[in-house]
């Protein structure tokens, strides 16, 4: 299996590529982003795009790869509808059309998040992009699926990029098998989150929309 990974740099991103690197039947992994990722793996190659907006021009680098998972995603946090939508849903769409037509039959995941509004009608502004997201990448003729983890748990050396986040996973970190344990549907961990995509990708279920109990009990 060839596998595309986005978001690399990010927990989630890290923490899925560590899995695919691992993970036997993974053939490669391509790692597309705006800077290099700084390592390097005998699987691993790099493709450093500009524009996440627009593809047409890296189609070629993209094309023979089986499944690809997509875990760029920003906080929504003193962002306006604009700019956030622009970089949640035009980029993901951009990269899954892109996907669509040079790799037909594959699959795409996309990491959501728990209370994404797939209605696209609710107050929140952020859970109504990403349930717009959701929606139209499910709706791409591919295999296309929706990833809603709550509180991830980074294992295996994996960091947030961000300072203030990394000081939270430390707290939290400590207290995660208490949270485990006092909230199971809500918690799980960058390991059983990239297994999960992994499992998606080799049997592309009828099931769309994972949560973190399906990512735990994978």
């Amino acid at each position: 299996m060839k596998v595309i990974v986005f978001g690399a740099s990010g927990m989630v991103g890290q923490g899925v590529l560590r899995e695919c690197l691992v993970a036997s039947d993974v053939e490669s992994v391509l790692v597309v982003g705006r800077r290099p990722l700084g390592r390097s793996h005998e699987k691993l190659t790099e493709l450093v795009h500009g524009d996440f907006a627009d593809f047409s021009s890296v189609r070629e680098q993209l094309t023979g790869y089986d499944a690809c998972f997509f875990c760029l995603g920003v906080s929504s946090v003193g962002m306006k509808e604009p700019e956030y939508t622009r970089i949640t849903y035009d980029y993901t769409l951009a990269a899954a059309r892109t996907l669509a037509e040079v790799n037909p039959g594959s699959t795409f995941v996309y990491v959501s998040g728990a209370g994404t509004d797939s209605t696209e009608k609710g107050k929140q502004m952020w859970a109504r992009v990403k349930g717009k997201t959701e929606n139209d990448v499910i709706a791409l003729p591919l295999h296309g699926y929706a990833f809603r983890p709550g509180y991830i748990q980074p294992l295996h050396g994996v960091t947030s990029p961000h300072r203030w986040m990394r000081i939270t996973y430390g707290v939290f970190g400590k207290a995660y098998p208490l949270l485990n344990k006092v909230m199971p549907k809500a918690t799980t961990t960058t390991e059983k989150l990239g297994l999960a995509m992994l499992h998606v990708a080799r049997t592309q279920p009828e099931q769309k929309v994972f949560y973190s109990t399906d990512f735990n009990a994978l």
